[in-house]
């Protein structure tokens, strides 16, 4: 009898199949990224190179801590474990990036800068407000952890015998005259502190050295070959970038937003050296 006569497979099986490997490969990465990616903490160190920088300054390491967003899904036991990590450091000084909770969640607010008074360093704790916070309570439980809290505001500091101005800006503050305003009179080494690495631009046109941020999360969600779509209107998703003479360095922060959820970019406390570097 003759045998059966074999027949491709159909393209539509193929499809069939294809998707659904896909789709099971896709909840694995979101199971992951819930259960172990977000929770995956990281110490990042990095030298970030910045014109301007008085060689007394070189070696100087800042601490930054961002993006905590205490809430159902990121406890303070873990905003805590952060700030540790960071504590354990011993940098020069740290900084707080903003968004100390979701979307200014007053469950969440009396609580959430209080793993923050675990946190001290020579030359100071400073911190910045986020596009969730708000602008009284937010700051109130700040200052009360001992955090000065730079709210469209600057102060001088003395630092190895060299001046340096922290500029601190609130997120919302995106008109270049309001940061032109506040930096007005800033010292030839000058720290901006922005939630937001997009102020990098106002930074590069005001000649600050440097800028410190978060907001991205990494973009919080980073798939193959795609990159993190999320993060693509900024300068970079995270680490250092450059225009002209001024730095950037973007940590991609503690907690999450939105979903309960790291892929490919785990949570970090970060540690910046300053190095000096040539003007272009």
């Amino acid at each position: 009898m003759a045998g059966r006569s074999s027949r491709g497979v159909s393209r539509r099986t193929v499809l069939r199949v294809a998707t659904g490997v896909a789709a099971g490969l896709a909840v694995g990465e979101f199971a992951y990224g819930s259960l172990y990616g977000r929770l995956h903490l990281e110490v990042t160190r990095a030298e970030v190179p910045c014109v301007n920088l008085p060689a007394a300054l070189d070696g100087f390491r800042i601490g930054l801590i961002t993006d905590t967003h205490h809430s159902t899904f990121t406890s303070l036991p873990f905003i805590d474990r952060a700030a540790i990590l960071l504590q354990n450091e011993a940098p020069d000084m740290m900084v707080l990036g903003g968004d100390y909770v979701t979307l200014r969640n007053r469950r969440y607010i009396p609580d959430a800068a209080a793993p923050f008074a675990r946190l001290s360093a020579p030359h100071g704790v400073f911190g910045i407000l986020g596009n969730h916070d708000d602008g009284i309570e937010i700051p109130r439980v700040l200052r009360r952890s001992g955090v000065t809290v730079l709210d469209d505001a600057r102060t001088r500091l003395t630092i190895r015998g060299e001046i340096v101005d922290l500029i601190g800006i609130d997120y919302w503050t995106r008109r270049f005259e309001d940061v032109r305003r506040v930096a007005r009179g800033h010292a030839p080494f000058s720290i901006l502190l922005a939630h937001d690495p997009r102020r990098l631009h106002e930074a590069t046109a005001l000649q600050l050295p440097l800028v410190l941020s978060g907001h991205t999360h990494g973009g919080q969600v980073s798939m193959p070959v795609i990159g993190a779509i999320a993060a693509r209107k900024f300068p970079v998703a995270e680490g250092y970038a450059r225009k002209d003479d001024t730095a950037l360095f973007v940590s991609r922060g503690v907690g999450t937003v939105l979903l309960p959820c790291r892929i490919d970019c785990p949570p970090e406390v970060a540690v910046v050296t300053l190095r000096r570097a040539h003007a272009t």
